[in-house]
């Protein structure tokens, strides 16, 4: 006997007979019937196992493989770049350093597999959840709360990343992620459309990026251990300066005596520059760019900065071109990659302005006051954030929310730091709970208003779990 027709993606309502054959027909009727609420889990008469349609089994695997490939690309594509620049590298290591190049490519490897098992699962836990609550409660009848739930659920993934590594920074940004898109949800409403209304401001983006800026600058001068060890490390590259350099700086921002001036001409002499430096100086400029004038070491800094930045945005836009574009690649492949180089030398170029202008700003109010203090280095960095404005609009609070998540974690490890949080250190796995309820929020949006998305998020969304159906195409609406 065949299976009736059901719609695609939906568990098929099959009989018990036409599961265990004819035979069991009489003694089938001889039983109570299953509670009406439980009439897409086809089970044998006597409950043993449950029949999962092809089309269900189908959508889990393929989201499942989507996912994984999305996760082990990013990671593994970003991961070869990064080993390619160490091999291209022409400066030798430090002695420190003892990590080998075979090292570096086992951990490599480990951290792709790790990100494509943890977004694999993530999908195909988000589907498998949607799927099994909408046969037990009925897809019209938990439609509305039934991807809030899996996507809850599904945001466990994260463990898969590492039981002990934190991941703070990753979950405050999907946080950040998620609040945009409740507050484009706030601002359709009636109810809360008024006090959401300051949010779309139009230049919010880039004020964001200075709020954040302030607070990610300050702690790379002043405190680097309250950011996470691969930003800091980011930064530390696209800083441009020895950390001899920045401990003199945080020595008179901090008014405590000088610690390394020795060790800071040692550098200098290694550069080829003799520099003088006064013990009693108020103004850090002579510290941060030797015998140089500031507007020289402006200019020298972002020639060097730019070429520092290219490797960076290369993967950015490439990487995402052969998943976004993967179609169009094939069609129109000169147009799809001159926007993309187009965008790596815009975004380089955004990104060695904002470093440059970190300089800039603070050496234009150190000379400017004749003073160099903690508030004056906050101030100086403010205004670093409006390079932003370099970058496209539609890439701009992508990148201020990025920024913003990692100001967040830093600025509440230098309270914590400070004695103002001392709980906070206790609790473990934080970063999950934070997660899965910003998956929660993301996915429930996808489900129900998926009008706060922009395209290009919501096509990778769609190629990954699918279009999800309309509420009125769902068997049990079909069938009310």
């Amino acid at each position: 006997m065949s299976p009736p027709a059901t719609d695609s993606g939906h568990i098929n309502h099959y009989t018990p007979a036409e599961i265990n054959g004819s035979h069991n027909d009489k003694v089938e009727s001889s039983k109570p019937k299953v509670n009406s609420m439980l009439p897409s889990i086809p089970r044998s008469f006597d409950g043993a196992f449950i029949v999962i349609p092809p089309e269900i089994l189908r959508r889990v695997v393929v989201a499942s493989a989507k996912g994984f490939s999305i996760g082990a690309g990013l990671k593994g594509g970003l991961a070869l770049f990064a080993i390619l620049a160490r091999f291209a590298r022409k400066k030798p290591p430090r002695k420190e350093i003892v990590v080998t190049n075979g090292e570096v490519i086992v951990t490599a490897l480990k951290e792709t597999l790790r990100y494509g098992l943890f977004l694999g699962t993530f999908a195909g836990t988000f589907v498998s959840m949607d799927e099994l609550i909408g046969a037990l409660g009925g897809h019209r009848r938990t439609a509305r709360w039934r991807t809030l739930l899996a996507g809850a659920v599904a945001g466990q993934s994260m463990l898969l990343t590492g039981l002990e590594a934190q991941h703070t920074s990753l979950a405050i940004y999907i946080l950040m992620r998620a609040a945009v898109l409740a507050t484009r949800c706030g601002i359709k409403s009636e109810r809360f459309g008024r006090i959401c209304k300051p949010l779309t401001w139009k230049h919010g983006d880039i004020f964001l990026m200075c709020l954040s800026s302030s607070q990610i600058l300050s702690a790379y001068i002043l405190n680097q251990e309250s950011l996470p060890a691969s930003y800091k490390s980011f930064l530390n590259k696209h800083g441009g300066k020895d950390p001899v350099i920045l401990q003199g700086v945080k020595d008179i921002a901090t008014g405590r005596p000088f610690s390394n001036l020795n060790a800071i001409k040692k550098y200098y002499k290694t550069v080829g520059v003799d520099v003088k430096l006064d013990p009693n100086m108020k103004v850090p400029c002579t510290i941060v760019h030797g015998n140089q004038s500031c507007s020289g070491h402006i200019v020298s800094f972002l020639i060097q900065a730019y070429k520092r930045a290219l490797p960076v945005y290369l993967p950015v836009y490439l990487i995402p071109a052969l998943i976004v574009h993967r179609k169009g690649l094939l069609k129109r492949p000169f147009t799809i990659l001159a926007k993309g180089l187009i965008g790596t030398a815009r975004s380089s170029l955004f990104l060695s302005v904002y470093c440059a202008s970190a300089w800039m700003w603070t050496c234009f109010l150190f000379r400017l006051f004749k003073r160099c203090n903690i508030p004056m280095v906050a101030t100086g960095t403010f205004p670093t954030g409006l390079a932003l404005a370099i970058e496209k609009k539609s890439r701009r609070m992508e990148i201020s929310l990025y920024c913003l998540a990692r100001a967040i974690e830093s600025f509440f490890t230098c309270i914590a730091d400070a004695g103002y949080l001392p709980q906070s250190r206790t609790i473990k796995r934080a970063d999950v709970v934070v997660f899965s309820l910003s998956t929660a929020i993301i996915m429930h949006c996808y489900a129900q208003e998926r009008d706060v998305f922009r395209s290009k998020y919501l096509n990778v969304l769609d190629w990954v779990f699918g279009v999800p159906p309309p509420p009125c195409e769902t068997p049990r609406c079909k069938d009310t």
